[in-house]
């Protein structure tokens, strides 16, 4: 397991542990827990779990299955708590955390059923108090929780006690938060549908147990484990209250631990070596600091910042200041496909493989809507500039759709048929089963296959217009419809051989020169990183094919957030006229205007966002010094080896 060797900062006041993917800390986490329970049943005692449910913790079920089925982790001797439970909530629907580990977990071992406790959220709401006591109590005669594990949210709560909670607080019920309820608005599908009230263990519970790990992956987790780790230990941040446990560790992925200050800002911790990425985030980020271009910067600037190392390991401001700035003039392309010959001119930047022309471009987008909204600019502008482009849906995004627009579509159907006097075996049936499902639909219930196969036809047709307008002709779009996606709910089954295959049978029927693939990994519902761990691991089985060797991968983001200045390789800029069809293309995706049915925790309208971060990206540019955009587009190049968690 690749476990980072970067020395950990006084400023952090938990342990952390930190590896370059998340499946790799996940094992780790499993293995201590095996060994635990193996310690245990040595002894002859019984071992006392708290578990977590939420996205950070399956993969830590998941390997201890494999244990278990592979590796003989008996589970006898286990005894199981769950945090947290929403309320009201049966035990059997969907959205419940008991199914949530019966699923994961609970079904696929040797405990015993009489070990194994859940908040119960079915109970009458007079019995609540009665409820905790109890729970509390039989913790207690347990013999306390061994090792307790935990996820954390965006808002620094853990199991569901929100901002405001003490550090004494006890299993009870509790008020969920907004933000709370508009993150789990996905599983619920929509935040109208998450219940207001869950029953949790409280954080003096939690604080009790012998060992906790803390479990946080991705970007999206990194502003929040900083606070969590680093910053004084408060209320408003509940996971803070974690410092000074004596059994406390913090599992994380590099893109987590991102925030900490041994990654963001390594200079403050002492001397590092300087290498370019670190140079160049150092130099950006004192331009910032004294707004100031960075052709400005004096070595005064860096002195009073504490940047001596790097004035004496690499010489005077100016040239500092110079490889930096040529390096972010160097990533702007306006022909990121590259240029024809009698378009070329003397001084032009060579591009990869810039003899090709034109190329065949490849766009995946996750969803129907990723592409435009990610990259709609540059997918106009590879079209404008004459390149064969194709675009791969690679799921059908039919979950996120509301329910009144699949009805609306049922009933155009069935009133174009009649209109023009066709005749459609089955289409009445088919609209009264539509009307009679949806009118009885329980909240949160999986759509009917029928429902669900409208849905689909509904983002497709959004995809198809999206694409026309970006240019893109209706031959060159393929809908993949990947198989790990189709379950009709929020979780979806993992990644599997099929859908890398019929990536791969994709990659190599098209041949393409560029490669263009979300690396927008915050997204909250998962699709994004496992649609990218499709395409690498497809691209690593087409490493030795001869087409492959004149082909680029470039990642996108903009969906949920953006590569910061000193990441971009490739920024692209657009005109205000290319920001406008962009938003155009946008527009086609009917269904997810006004109102996304999963928005996630930026509530903006997509195009919105897509607008803001690019204008972003294009001012910090302009500080910077370089030249004035309306807009820019950033992508950063695969190595074809590493930063991604296959």
């Amino acid at each position: 397991m690749n476990e980072t060797d970067a020395l950990p900062c006084s400023r952090e006041k938990i342990p952390c542990r930190i590896f370059a993917k998340a499946s790799d800390a996940s094992i780790a986490a499993a293995a201590e827990i095996a060994n635990l329970i193996r310690s245990r049943s040595l002894e002859g005692t019984m071992c006392v779990l708290g578990l977590a449910t939420g996205s950070s913790p399956t993969r830590i079920y998941e390997e201890l299955v494999r244990l278990h089925q592979q590796e003989d982790l008996s589970f006898e001797n286990v005894i199981v708590f769950s945090l947290d439970e929403y309320f009201p909530m049966q035990p059997d629907e969907l959205q419940s955390n008991a199914r949530f580990l019966r699923e994961y977990l609970i079904d696929q071992v040797d405990i015993d059923p009489a070990n194994v406790h859940f908040p119960d959220g079915s109970i009458d709401k007079s019995e609540v108090a009665s409820f905790c006591a109890a729970y509390e109590e039989k913790i207690v005669n347990a013999g306390g929780i061994d090792l307790q594990i935990l996820g954390l949210s965006r808002i620094g709560h853990i199991g569901c006690n929100e901002p405001g909670s003490e550090r004494v607080s006890r299993t009870r019920m509790i008020t969920l938060d907004r933000v709370t309820r508009i993150d789990a608005a996905s599983d619920f599908f929509g935040a109208e549908n998450v219940p207001r009230h869950a029953i949790t263990m409280g954080v003096g519970t939690i604080l009790e147990a012998k060992q906790i790990f803390l479990i946080g992956f991705g970007e999206g987790k990194a502003s929040i484990i900083c606070s969590t780790v680093e910053q004084e230990a408060t209320s408003a941040v509940p996971a803070s209250f974690l410092q000074g446990h004596h059994g406390i560790e913090v599992f994380l992925d590099e893109a987590a631990a991102s925030g900490l200050t041994r990654f963001a800002t390594p200079w403050l911790t002492g001397p590092i070596p300087w290498d370019a990425m670190t140079t160049r985030r150092a130099v950006i980020a004192l331009a910032f600091q004294t707004g100031k271009a960075i052709l400005k910067l004096t070595e005064a600037d860096y002195n009073e910042a504490g940047f001596q190392d790097l004035l004496a390991s690499h010489g005077n401001a100016y040239d500092i200041n110079l490889r930096v700035f040529r390096h972010l003039q160097s990533t702007i392309v306006g022909w990121p496909g590259g240029k024809p010959a009698h378009a070329k001119q003397v001084g032009d930047r060579p591009g990869h493989r810039d003899d090709i022309f034109p190329k065949r471009i490849l766009v995946f987008s996750p969803h129907p809507d990723d592409d435009v909204i990610s990259m709609g600019g540059t997918l106009i502008r590879l079209v404008d500039q004459g390149h064969e482009v194709h675009i791969a849906y690679q799921t059908s995004g039919n979950i996120a759709v509301f329910d009144n627009d699949a009805l609306r579509f049922a009933e155009f159907a069935a009133d174009f048929c009649r209109e023009f006097g066709i005749q459609a075996e089955g289409l009445d049936h088919l609209e009264d089963h539509v009307d009679e499902f949806l009118r009885h639909k329980r909240s949160g219930q999986v759509d009917s296959e029928e429902i669900q196969r409208i849905k689909a036809l509904i983002r497709r047709s959004e995809a198809r217009e999206g694409a026309r307008c970006c240019g893109v002709c209706d031959e060159q779009l393929h809908f993949l419809n990947l198989p790990f996606y189709q379950t009709g709910r929020v979780k979806k089954s993992p990644l599997g051989r099929a859908d890398i295959q019929i990536t791969l049978d994709l990659l190599r029927r098209i041949k393409p020169h560029q490669i263009y693939a979300a690396g927008d990994l915050s997204d909250p519902h998962g699709t994004h990183r496992t649609c990218l761990s499709a395409i690498l691991q497809a691209c690593i089985e087409c490493q030795s094919d001869d087409w492959y060797e004149a082909c680029a991968v470039w990642l996108y983001r903009g969906a949920w957030q953006e590569w910061a200045p000193e990441q971009i390789e490739m920024a692209v800029p657009l005109s205000p006229v290319e920001v406008e069809r962009k938003r155009i293309a946008i527009f086609k995706h009917e269904s997810q205007k006004d109102r996304a049915l999963f928005p996630g925790w930026d509530m903006r309208e997509f195009w919105q966002r897509a607008e803001a971060r690019n204008a972003e990206t294009a001012r910090r540019y302009d500080a910077l010094g370089l030249a004035e955009y309306a807009a820019i587009e950033g992508f950063v190049r695969w190595d074809g080896q590493t930063g991604i968690d296959l």
